[in-house]
């Protein structure tokens, strides 16, 4: 006797079912320390169609605790990856997509183009067409975005230098999903028409004027609207206008022929210009938790463990083919994008799955009869199966990744030690870009004793040849900071230009060294209160000696005496410095 469908209320005991599961049986997997992603995948295996939800015919009872079938979770599911989108987009701002486009371009399109060829190439071997061998060759190359951005996020590394390269390859595989669409549209209208790379230039020349256009839109719609409504402190009307301007942004590129996910991606960068970026990211918070965990085990019951009985040689090789190719090419495309061996490592397992846009993809392609459907049903358990297996996988790149940077950084570490062995009273300078060369420099020449931690690899190594106290790390990494004594030093200066590595370095330092001055530079006024919230004793935005400096030979020019206008221009940095200590 099957489970009676509630006619008020559809999918009632499949959202009562997931609320116990999230509510009881997650925060139990977690006690284990079981991860939670790897806990949601095998829940939707175990109860999903392909487990204990396909003998409700045999056992009635079960229809209580069991999903029957996956489209009944599957719309839900999607909402998930959008809102993972939008608190992304939150984090990212349009400054600092256009600052990562070599990344985006270089590293994301070296990756696809690479791993399109060789999977793609392989398909032709064992047999598939042309047309079919393209599709697997490009849908494969593609990683899972909620699966990775999740990992990151429970390990707080999407601040660090693998974090932001996975994102940036992540990023332009998101981007590569709509020619792929307009692609397979194309293979399944047959020939004819206009040329192939016409049709295909002209729809990713058309998308991004779509994406280009809800920018501009957004921006004057969505963030006077927060200015108007937000102002009068109402909780309700305001998870409602986020979730309108999430879900609303997501709609309209989806009727535009683009991913629900860009739209989603869009409508975060346009609230993260804004002051209400922290309370939107707040608000959603709950919602993306329990939905992502809903596409987790959406995928979880897609995934058929009979398989493995039926398939148990092709199967298991094939997982472990499709992670092993993917997994070399990212690590060669990571390493060269100035990512160390180990930190590579880690990233190349991490970003080697599948990815869920393959579940769209393959199921357009065999509506068009593009596929044939035992080769397209066979390719959706490979990667279902490499979704499930990567929370596993990524801990033991993790942990090979740091074997291999001890082992072949021995030398480098040693001689970083050896630098920051014997110091009392040094200065700790975080990132040495332009700005913090400017700080060692003066140091320097004062002989005042320093350490420099900087993550881009390429930077270290050239700085040392100058005889620059630098190393190789992460200013957020607490075992890192340890080994620079940072409980002896004078002081803590964070010139990084980014501010979530300066929230997190920041943090690190107060929990171990409280009493530590850190003095930051900051983008603007928002960054500023959040670092002196968080303890910064002294923060210098960007903008004001440059301000200060036009001003005063503005004043020289117009015949102000040097002196009187040395004396304004100090009162003026100093007017401001106490306003910043003031906040």
């Amino acid at each position: 006797m099957a489970m009676p469908e509630h006619t008020a209320l559809p999918y009632l005991r499949e959202t009562i079912l997931f609320l116990g599961l999230s509510g009881i049986l997650i925060p139990l997997l977690q006690r284990l320390r079981i991860n939670p992603v790897l806990g949601f995948l095998a829940l939707g295996t175990v109860l999903g169609p392909y487990g204990l939800g396909g003998m409700v015919e045999a056992y009635p009872w079960l229809a209580w605790t069991t999903f029957g079938r996956t489209e009944d979770v599957a719309t839900f599911a999607e909402l998930g990856v959008v809102f993972l989108m939008f608190t992304i987009g939150l984090d990212m701002s349009v400054e600092r997509l256009w600052a990562m486009r070599a990344a985006v371009f270089g590293a994301g399109g070296g990756q696809v183009t690479l791993s399109a060829l060789v999977i793609g190439a392989i398909a032709v071997a064992f047999g598939n067409t042309v047309e079919s061998a393209v599709i697997l060759g490009l849908v494969l190359a593609l990683s899972s975005t909620a699966v990775v951005m999740q990992l990151l996020a429970q390990r707080r590394e999407l601040a660090t230098p693998m974090g932001r390269m996975s994102f940036a390859v992540l990023l332009f595989q998101d981007l590569a999903v709509v020619p792929l669409l307009v692609l397979i549209a194309i293979l399944g209208e047959g020939p004819g028409g206009q040329g192939f790379f016409s049709l295909l230039g002209f729809a990713t020349v058309k998308a991004l004027l779509t994406v280009g256009l809800i920018y501009l839109v957004g921006t004057r719609i969505v963030r006077p609207l927060f200015h108007h409504l937000a102002g009068r402190r109402e909780p309700d009307t305001f998870t409602a206008l986020t979730l309108l301007a999430s879900l609303g942004v997501a709609a309209l590129t989806w009727a535009a022929g683009l991913s629900m996910a860009m739209g989603a991606l869009l409508a975060g960068l346009i609230i993260a210009e804004t002051e209400f970026r922290h309370e939107v990211e707040v608000t959603i918070e709950p919602f993306k938790g329990l939905l992502m965990g809903l596409f987790f085990m959406s995928v979880g019951m897609g995934i058929d463990v009979a398989e493995l009985l039926r398939e148990p040689i092709w199967l298991p090789l094939s997982v472990l083919g499709l992670m092993l190719i993917k997994g070399v090419i990212l690590l060669a495309v990571l390493r060269v994008s100035g990512l160390t061996w180990g930190r590579a490592l880690e990233g190349a397992v991490l970003l080697s799955q599948g990815g869920e846009f393959a579940f769209i993809v393959v199921g357009t392609a065999l509506q068009l009869s593009l596929l044939p459907r035992e080769t397209g049903q066979f390719m959706l358990l490979v990667v279902g199966f490499s979704m499930l297996a990567t929370p596993l996988a990524a801990k033991a790149g993790q942990r090979l990744g740091e074997a291999l940077d001890r082992r072949l950084g021995r030398r480098e570490r040693e001689r970083g030690e050896v630098v920051a062995a014997d110091l009392t009273g040094h200065v700790v300078i975080a990132g040495f870009g332009r700005v913090g060369r400017l700080v060692g420099n003066v140091l320097a020449r004062r002989g005042i004793p320093m350490v420099v931690v900087e993550p881009d690899a390429r930077q270290v190594v050239r700085q040392r040849k100058k005889g620059m106290p630098i190393i190789f790390g992460d200013a957020s990494r607490p075992a890192l900071l340890r080994r620079l004594h940072l409980e002896r030093a004078a002081a803590v200066v964070l010139s990084m230009d980014d501010p979530e590595p300066a929230r997190y370095a920041v943090a690190a330092v107060r929990a171990l060294a409280p009493r530590v001055p850190i003095l930051a530079r900051v983008q603007d006024e928002r960054h500023a209160l959040e670092l002196r919230r968080a303890g910064v004793q002294g923060v210098i935005p960007d903008s004001l000696e440059v301000g200060l400096q036009l001003a005063g030979m503005t004043l020289e020019l117009l015949g102000e005496p040097e002196e009187s206008v040395h004396e304004l221009l100090q009162s003026e940095r100093d007017r401001r410095i106490a306003a910043y200590r003031e906040m």
